[in-house]
Parts: C-alpha cells; structure tokens; sequence
C-alpha cells in the first residue's frame, strides 16, 4: 500500500469516519489519481528545482520526507532532471547567493558558500568546481 494510501486512511479513520467509507473514499481518489505516489513525487520535485532552485540530494530528502518510497523518488527526480543542466542550476544558487559579485571574497566565504549549496542538495564535488571556477577566475581578474 502507498504511504499516500496509508495517511489518507490513517486521518479518515481517526476522524471516526466509517470504514467502509473510508474504503469508498480512498478508492475513488486512487480511481481519480488524487492519491498517486508518482504524481505527487514529480509535483514536489518540479517546485522544488522550479521554484525553489534546489539540488537533486535535498529534492530526494523532500520526496522521501513524505513518506514516498525511495525508488518513486528517485524516478521523479530523473523525470525532472532531464530537462534541468545541473550546473546551471547550481552556478544560479551560487550567483543569487554572491549577490551580483563575480568573485568569491575571501576563504571564510568560500567555506560558507559549500556549506549552503550542500544544504541546498547539490553534489560536493560539482559545488567544490563551481566554487574553484569562480575563485580562480577572481583572481585573473
């Protein structure tokens, strides 16, 4: 059963409704894909880098955050990131975070700057290159 299935059941019934109404209600919104895994899965994944500009590690902490199986997860988040560069994304988290600067300040900065990307769900070593390129290319400047 569906972790969806499973909390809509859990809440209906500690709301004393019928079991057998519960059922009913469960099973028309499976019929209508209102309960779907996969669905929800890819809506959270498509706000979460859409909107929200986040990495594919913190989309798949979301994801599983909400009680959706780990390979539902992981499919959803292949869905959506197959039509997002993930450097781009990453190298926009970093350009909204310097506030228009092209350069990195100084080492504490840098340090700084990993620690919100990571939190932010992206890769280190993708982070790590990202942020070399931009001290690097600070300092021929």
């Amino acid at each position: 059963m569906s972790s969806l299935r499973r909390k809509v059941r859990q809440r209906l019934a500690r709301k004393g409704h019928d079991p057998d109404a519960v059922d009913a209600a469960v099973d028309r919104l499976l019929a209508e894909r209102a309960i779907d895994d996969t669905r929800v899965a890819e809506a959270i994944a498509h706000t979460a880098t859409v909107v929200h500009r986040r990495g594919k590690l913190r989309v798949k902490r979301q994801i599983e955050q909400a009680g959706i199986a780990p390979a539902t997860a992981r499919g959803a988040i292949d869905e959506v990131f197959s039509a997002i560069d993930d450097d781009a994304l990453l190298d926009e988290a970093l350009a909204r975070r310097l506030r228009g600067r092209e350069r990195i300040a100084d080492e504490s900065e840098f340090r700084r700057l990993f620690r919100y990307l990571v939190g932010q769900g992206f890769e280190p070593d993708r982070i790590m290159a990202s942020l070399k390129k931009r001290k690097t290319s600070a300092s021929r400047s």
